[in-house]
């Protein structure tokens, strides 16, 4: 065939305008860095390498940080050991509930932005969008709270030594371990959370051995601190304010769903790990708490010291284990706190840059934070967070006290926030599930007692932000930045949605809102089709039955079969 012939059915190439082609080179790149380019190749996507393990230690462990080793003991000075433990248990049975309808979702739907994903595909874009970014707001002030804190306990061995510079001193070696590989994140988290596990345990078994008396030279208090009046201090409005120390202390047990999206096999790991961690957290939240009211009165000056000045250097373990005996230990039980500010820090960052790139992947941030490695790691959201943190060199000019009581805040109205939207979420993906006529046999993990553990997170977060309001305006001498703090995360949400609704439908032109129950997308990134649930779990359990035949029965084993039944 002839050249003619063959270039006969192409359209014909326009003439090349130099001029107008130079003018508009910079908004194209500009254009492609921001938005992408249609044209660009495949992008890197993250890596499947977090094991079981990892992502049951990362479920406790991204909530063992600085909330219950330094922010608790404020909690007890300010309504008293029996309103501080029943905040917690109030906020546990929530948590719990929380973690097991996002843990439906997030076993079929694994992917890294969970529920800011799931509120965009499953009730509105507006909702995603809002969730996302706010999301992203309290783990990014997160990482300078904890490095507030990091640097503090630090200075307990070179006081002469600047918090900023401490805090320089650790974000460094935490970002460098970020880019390496989600596998490093995941195994240094799991050390990380271990050593924080271990340390709660000991920290439970010496407080109430002291307690019942049982170190000699050192009479325990026994009951006393709950005793005569003192375990409830202040009524209500006490009470209403130690919620913001129990969210902040709890945030975080939705880190798990953010991580399903780079663990292996999610349909078995996802629903493992949240069965096996909601009991650990609970009760090492409450027993801790417990063994803290038990052995500091509310009274202490350590622990007024830390409520009325926002004084975070008085870790009330620390006190414990002085009081116990055990001088000694002292800066072991430092160390400890520093490697639990360290893996709280590991996982900000973690959380931060995930959500980040969900947003940018999902269109609704700029298109560059989506960029990943090809070791599956996403470097733009990374620096991103990074920048962020260096608002801890803001404590240099208004001290640790102020900015660490602001950013608990924030961080805390903000997790109280998310949880209550997964509830909303978690009852809006049933309807759709139902409307669709879909089994729950396809679920990998189904939630028991629907929907009375969604909508009793919706209606417990109601009453705890009208609780919260109420504390604020109570507070005498009435100070409009204690309002303003408390509700400052909650301006925020609204802000952000009500911003985006309004750009959805006068920019996008899209005057549809909800996602109507039946275009409820229900098929991409599903761990598998309609129908294949029930095989795939048969034909997984018939092999796992033939590999445990097949090996010889030892201790490993055992404990094996054993956890099997555990988790």
């Amino acid at each position: 065939m002839s050249d003619t012939g063959k270039d006969a059915g192409l359209p014909e190439e326009a003439p090349v305008d130099d001029e107008a082609a130079s003018k508009a080179l910079p908004s194209s790149v500009w254009k492609r860095f921001i938005v992408g380019s249609s044209n660009a190749p495949a992008e890197n996507e993250t890596k499947r390498a977090m094991q079981s393990r990892h992502l049951m230690m990362i479920a406790i462990g991204g909530t063992i940080g600085t909330g219950i080793f330094l922010s608790a003991g404020s909690a007890i000075a300010l309504a008293g050991p029996g309103s501080a433990l029943l905040s917690y248990v109030v906020v546990g049975m929530f948590v719990y509930s929380v973690v097991i309808a996002l843990g439906e979702m997030s076993a079929m739907f694994p992917v890294s932005g969970a529920f800011s994903v799931f509120g965009s595909r499953f009730v509105s874009p507006a909702l995603g969008f809002t969730l996302g970014w706010n999301y992203w707001f309290q783990w990014s002030l997160s990482i300078p709270s904890e490095l507030t804190a990091a640097a503090i306990i630090l200075q307990f061995w070179a006081p002469q030594v600047q918090a900023w510079e401490w805090a320089l001193v650790i974000i460094v070696p935490v970002f460098l371990l970020q880019l390496i590989h989600v596998r490093a994140y995941g195994e240094s988290e799991y050390w990380f959370a271990l050593v924080k596990v271990l340390m709660i345990i000991v920290f439970i078994f010496v407080g109430l051995i002291y307690d019942w008396g049982g170190i000699k030279g050192h009479p325990g208090p026994g009951l006393s601190n709950f005793q005569n009046g003192q375990a409830f201090i202040g009524g209500f409005q006490n009470f209403a304010q130690t919620f913001v120390y129990a969210f902040y202390s709890f945030g975080g047990v939705e880190l798990v769903a953010v991580a399903a999206g780079e663990s292996v096999r999610p349909h078995k790991t996802v629903p493992r790990a949240i069965k096996a961690t909601f009991l650990r957290i609970v009760l090492f939240y409450i027993l801790t708490i417990l063994t803290i009211g038990l052995c500091i009165n509310w009274q202490d000056p350590t622990l007024l010291r830390a409520a009325d000045e926002s004084d975070v250097t008085a870790s009330p373990l620390t006190v414990v284990f002085q009081r116990a005996g055990f001088g000694a230990a002292e800066h072991v039980v430092n160390a400890v706190l520093l490697t639990a500010v360290l893996s709280a820090t590991n996982s900000c960052f973690y959380a931060s840059s995930r959500m980040l790139l969900s947003l940018a992947r999902s269109g609704q941030a700029p298109r560059i934070f989506g960029w990943v490695d090809g070791r599956g790691v996403p470097v733009p959201a990374l620096v991103m967070a990074l920048a962020v943190s260096f608002i801890t060199f803001l404590t240099t000019i208004w001290g640790e006290g102020v900015v660490f009581t602001w950013l608990l805040n924030l961080t805390g109205i903000s997790a109280l926030l998310v949880w209550c939207s997964i509830g909303l979420i978690s009852l809006r993906f049933r309807a759709a599930y139902r409307a669709q006529g879909r089994s729950l046999l396809d679920l990998p993990y189904t939630q028991p007692l629907f929907p009375l553990l969604p909508a009793g997170v919706v209606i417990l977060a109601l009453l705890m932000f009208i609780a919260e309001g109420y504390s604020a305006v109570k507070e005498q001498p009435l100070q409009a930045e204690n309002v303003v703090a408390t509700y400052i995360g909650v301006a925020l949400y609204v802000v952000l949605y009500l911003g985006y609704a309004i750009y959805e439908r006068y920019v996008l032109g899209i005057r549809q809102h909800f996602v109507p129950l039946l275009e409820v997308d229900l098929q991409t990134d599903a761990v598998w089709k309609p129908g294949e649930g029930a095989m795939i779990r048969d034909h997984e359990g018939k092999d796992e039955e033939e590999a445990a035949i097949a090996v010889t029965p030892g201790w490993r084993t055992r404990l094996s079969h054993a956890a099997t039944h555990i988790y």
